[in-house]
């Protein structure tokens, strides 16, 4: 017995319900043309993930399971071949919401499962929305080619495969392969991670698994693809494409009647792991780019300061939705050096886009002189540098508001942690590329793309100066960052222990860390939370952002 299994690896959009359906459909009648018998989509296929409140709607969920039936509908005349679909259902006789997955078959809905373990930690709130299933996801899936012969199929939905137990009940209810329908929100090393865990499943069960992941970009989230099976011994068998959609077929064989199945290896059916900076790279690409062309943007601007942090964010534009749909203007203050000028506008030049300079030393003393009665007898402060900022939030809402362009936010998760960004500032726009990133990864990504060009879009981009100069906000006379932080080495490396692995003061400053560079850091992360609740949604890079994974009061006397 030998049959083909299509992994669906698709980009999907949250509420996009008839596209997303369409998707489907498509993909399920290249499948059938290329041979196969079962086609495997994402969790949640019809609704895209996560749909939030959205499930709070009884409209919404009516018409997902409308697009179930039309999604069956069209696929009525594929005779044999099973497509397995995911979306919200409300059962009507419990009043209960579930995380579903059904069969469609030659025009039917058959074969319903509801997810059972439903994740509610990092970036999941699942049992805000879903009830657990009951019922283990066993099904007996025909062959095409041979529709009298069936499967024992183990249907698992993502935190299901998480655990050993369902698998091991699948295994014990005479389950043969595991089907495994994934949306699992990247992060550095997710990928290797995933496959780590889906392997213990194999070892635990010695049973073959297909693990099928969705595409894109969502909001904070980005979703990864990287689609794999495993052997019975949890081996890599095959995988797909990472940071993009991909057509996906398995080969299953079973020698005889009764004998284990096994998935065909293909050397060349399996794509390597991107390396850290790389998945970094293209996790950001999608992320813009997704954000944009999903809300319908015409294009993209930034403030271009001859910093560090907007190159990156303007290499990853121009990398994500082309030089032409990118704008970037420099708005010069008194304490802005040449040199910064000089290097802005060379970068703008490298990467070919519509470029403007726009002074602000005419607001910037009007603003002083309305303000000097009040003023009068105090010293200038951090709130002459926040003015500067904040003309220059409004000259970039103002042109946002005129050509339609969303503004890319150019701080890093070195400031955000620590307040080092002006509220109404340099904080104003409507998305934040590199909210997730300490201002290290800055630079190491910064290097990358310099030596690497994985868009074919522009070689070399960050003009060297950029990158080899001291970092400065440029607010005030030979400023520099660290007049105000720790070394970026020490800070990153405490925000990391701090705020990412919820590390105690006591511990890091065991780890040998100086200790009022610790509760300083500390100090900072937890008085500025008020700023980054106002901040705007951003890539998610890390185990822990500042998003929905991290949820602190602003009100708040604990520190330690």
């Amino acid at each position: 017995m030998s049959f083909k299994i299509s992994i669906a690896q698709l980009n999907l959009k949250v509420g996009d319900l008839k596209g997303n359906s369409e998707q489907i459909i498509a993909h399920a009648q290249q499948a059938y043309a290329n041979g196969a018998s079962w086609v495997l989509t994402p969790e949640l296929s019809i609704s895209s993930y996560s749909p939030e409140d959205l499930v709070l709607r009884s409209s919404f969920l009516q018409h997902c399971q409308e697009q179930l039936h039309a999604i069956a509908n069209a696929l009525a005349h594929l005779k044999g071949l099973s497509v397995l679909v995911g979306y919200p259902l409300k059962d009507d006789a419990s009043g209960a919401c579930f995380n579903a997955m059904s069969r469609v078959f030659e025009g039917q809905v058959l074969d319903t499962y509801y997810k059972q373990e439903l994740p509610n930690y990092a970036v999941f709130d699942e049992q805000r929305y879903f009830a657990s299933g009951q019922q283990l996801g066993l099904f007996d899936l025909p062959i095409r080619s041979a529709p009298e012969q069936t499967v024992k199929v183990g249907l698992l939905i993502c935190e299901d495969a998480w655990k050993p137990r369902l698998a091991s009940c699948l295994k014990n209810a005479g389950a043969e392969i595991l089907l495994v329908a994934n949306a699992s929100p990247f992060h550095k090393g997710k990928a290797q991670e995933r496959e780590a865990v889906m392997a213990q499943r194999c070892q635990e069960t010695n049973l073959p698994l297909v693990y099928a992941h969705m595409v894109g970009g969502q909001d904070e989230f980005i979703f990864d693809g990287a689609s794999f099976a495993l052997n019975a011994q949890g081996q890599v068998v095959a995988r797909a494409q990472s940071f993009t959609p991909d057509d996906f077929y398995l080969e299953v064989q079973s020698a005889a009647e009764g004998s284990t199945l096994s998935i065909q290896t293909n050397p060349a059916n399996i794509q390597p792991h991107m390396e850290r900076l790389e998945s970094i790279w293209h996790a950001l690409v999608m992320g813009v780019r997704d954000y944009i062309g999903k809300n319908r943007f015409p294009g993209a601007l930034l403030g271009l300061s001859g910093g560090v942090d907007s190159a990156l964010v303007l290499a990853v534009a121009v990398d994500a939705i082309g030089a032409d749909k990118v704008r970037a203007v420099m708005m010069p203050s008194p304490y802005t050096a040449d040199i910064s000028v000089v290097d802005a506008r060379e970068m703008a030049k490298r990467v070919g886009i519509v470029y403007d300079e726009i002074s602000i030393l005419p607001q910037f003393e009007s603003f002083k002189q309305s303000l000097s009665p009040i003023f009068e007898g105090r010293p200038e402060d951090t709130t002459e540098e926040n003015i500067q900022a904040r003309i220059r939030g409004v000259f970039l809402m103002a042109m946002s508001n005129k050509l339609g362009h969303i503004v890319l936010t150019t701080g890093n998760k070195s400031e955000f942690s620590t307040g080092y960004c002006t509220l109404y500032g340099d904080m104003a726009g409507g998305f934040a590329v590199i909210k997730d990133l300490l201002k290290t990864t800055v630079y190491e990504l910064c290097y990358w793309r310099n030596q690497n060009n994985p868009y074919q879009t522009v070689n070399d981009p960050i003009p060297l100066r950029i990158l080899t100069r001291p970092p400065s906000a440029e607010l005030r006379p030979d400023q520099t960052d660290q007049d105000s932080l720790p070394e970026y080495d020490v800070l990153d490396a405490i925000v990391e222990l701090y705020m990412e692995q919820n590390v105690s003061i006591n511990d890091i400053v065991a780890q040998g860390f100086i200790r009022a560079d610790v509760e300083k850091v500390a100090r900072l992360i937890k008085i500025n939370e008020y700023k980054r609740k106002q901040a705007p949604v951003g890539i998610r890079i890390s185990q822990r952002s500042f998003g929905k994974d991290w949820r602190y009061p602003i009100t708040n006397s604990y520190l330690a």
